[in-house]
């Protein structure tokens, strides 16, 4: 994999994975780093001059106004890294912790952030090398940055803090010697350049984005599932109906449907349907292509926060200014985060609508009760609907937004914050249930199809998520615990196996 250039104006959320996940190396491109230089220089001067600059020779938040002799201004960056390292309990993952340096030296490749040089490849250096720091998860409210979590990442500039380096948990000066690279300190502005920007909220959002898209794509095939199991009628997933209508998620997710079903006797109209079916059945592509038209607004917005210059306060050197504001403000970001988490929400719950009339023998078309030959002395799938439900429930108290949740903070002086951070971590546990909610829907559909297979054929799709699943869960011929059942197919989601497989078999599903 060839290195990724950092220039401040096109990293992606593909990027992002790339980088965190899989190690991809990065370098400065040779223009940000001529940009970075000329910002410093622009702000040594205005040092020399005495200029009255915030956060660089005057103190922060409340403090603002006090200003800083030039014997406090170096000492002072250290003091801002300690009281910010406020944050508290787990770790975040390696790989946000990754995300997060990547989007921060990305801001700082535009060159208006005033930091040392060292500053931005120091941070270069631990991607490349696999220096991750030690960060708490919580403490950041999304304004002014993630500045708690960033600073236990800054802790390493000073030769501070905690790191892993190849997977052991060593102090920050140990891991930085092991790794071989120099600690540059923290002079006047370095500290708040390296933790001044909503990062790791946006971090956590990118790699969310990716995981939730390929997520409602596996959705898109459990409905495949569901509506052959059930002999749905297939008319309202035709793509030019939602053509009419013109929303371009739903025109994507009625092609990805049909793509599943194609080649199997429901979707060539050898089987009787009803004239009209459930809206968990005929209106699946408007609700999942509402999501996916959610997450593309969301990934949008993440993209255009992962290349701005998300910073306070601002320099400009070709106009010899420094301008202050509100650039950390996590808001744009965590709104249409907390949406799209509500959406895979959305999503889940008509997943549980479709596993309910398989199981349930009044809706079933003839499928036998709760999915068991033998029901009475058998229960079969009748009690994984209480998990996906209770899982459910989780996700609805988890979807209520967070970007309403501000409390003030700083003497007041911060009093509305976007608590974004909490929009980044009740998204993740929204998606860790989707994950089980929906190989609860893959298994019902798979043992519901096992009981309509001598009746038609599937759908290549169809068959081949069914193979998979099969790999992983036995037909449920008698009773059986099913939490080892549920946990695998929780897995099975996660790991895309299943739509890796499908889209091999008949492409791409968008």
């Amino acid at each position: 994999m060839e290195n990724l250039i950092i220039t401040g104006y096109n990293l992606r959320v593909e990027d992002v994975v790339n980088v965190a996940r899989h190690g991809q190396k990065v370098e400065l491109h040779p223009d940000a780093r001529k940009r970075i230089l000329e910002c410093r220089a622009m702000l040594e001067k205005k040092l020399v001059a005495h200029e009255i600059m915030y956060g660089v020779n005057t103190g922060i938040g409340e403090f603002s106004e006090v200003v800083l002799n030039d014997d406090q201004i170096r000492d002072f960056q250290r003091y801002l890294i300690y009281n910010h390292a406020a944050g508290i309990g787990d770790p975040a993952p390696v790989e946000v912790v990754r995300a997060s340096m990547l989007g921060r030296i990305n801001v700082h490749a535009h060159g208006n952030s005033g930091n040392r040089l060292e500053i931005t490849e120091t941070l270069v250096e631990m991607l490349n090398r696999g220096v991750t720091p030690y960060v708490c998860q919580k403490g950041s409210v999304g304004a002014s940055g993630d500045l708690a979590p960033m600073s236990q990442i800054a802790l390493l500039l000073l030769g501070e803090g905690r790191a892993y380096y190849n997977g052991e948990l060593l102090d920050g000066a140990e891991a930085m010697r092991r790794a071989g690279i120099t600690v540059p300190g923290l002079e006047a502005r370095d500290g708040l350049a390296a933790i001044n920007g909503s990062n790791m909220l946006t971090a956590m959002s990118a790699l969310w984005l990716y995981d939730a898209n390929k997520w409602l794509k596996q959705a898109e095939i459990a409905a495949a599932m569901s509506l052959e199991a059930l002999k749905a009628n297939m008319k309202p997933y035709n793509p030019l109906l939602h053509e009419l209508r013109g929303f371009k998620g739903a025109v994507r997710s009625a092609k990805a449907i049909c793509r599943c079903i194609e080649g199997g006797d429901l979707f060539e109209g050898r089987l009787k349907s009803k004239v009209q079916d459930a809206y968990s059945m005929r209106s699946t592509p408007q609700v999942i292509g509402a999501a996916h038209d959610m997450l593309a607004y969301a990934k949008e917005q993440v993209e255009i926060e992962l290349n701005g210059v998300g910073d306070n306060p601002v320099f400009v050197p070709e106009k010899n200014l420094t301008l202050t504001g509100a650039n950390f403000q996590g808001t744009p970001v965590c709104v249409p985060m907390d949406m799209a988490g509500a959406c895979i929400t959305m999503v889940s719950v008509m997943s549980e609508r479709r596993m309910n009339r398989l199981n349930n023998p009044a809706l079933s078309v003839g499928l036998p009760d709760f999915l068991t030959r033998g029901a009475g002395m058998f229960s079969g799938m009748m009690l994984s609907q209480y998990t996906a439900d209770t899982l459910i429930v989780e996700q609805r108290i988890l979807s209520t937004p967070a970007s309403i949740q501000s409390i003030p903070a700083a003497a007041d002086q911060e009093d509305f914050v976007s608590m974004g951070m909490n929009t980044s971590i009740k998204n993740n546990q929204i998606l860790d249930n989707a994950y089980g909610i929906l190989g609860i829907e893959f298994m019902a559909a798979a043992q519901a199809l096992d009981f309509r297979k001598d009746e038609y054929k599937f759908g290549k799709g169809t068959q081949t998520a069914k193979d998979v699943i099969r790999k992983y869960v036995e037909f449920l011929d008698i009773d059986r615990p099913l939490y080892p059942d549920h946990t695998r197919m929780k897995e099975l989601v996660k790991s895309c196996e299943i739509l890796d497989a499908v889209e091999k078999a008949v492409g791409s599903l968008g």
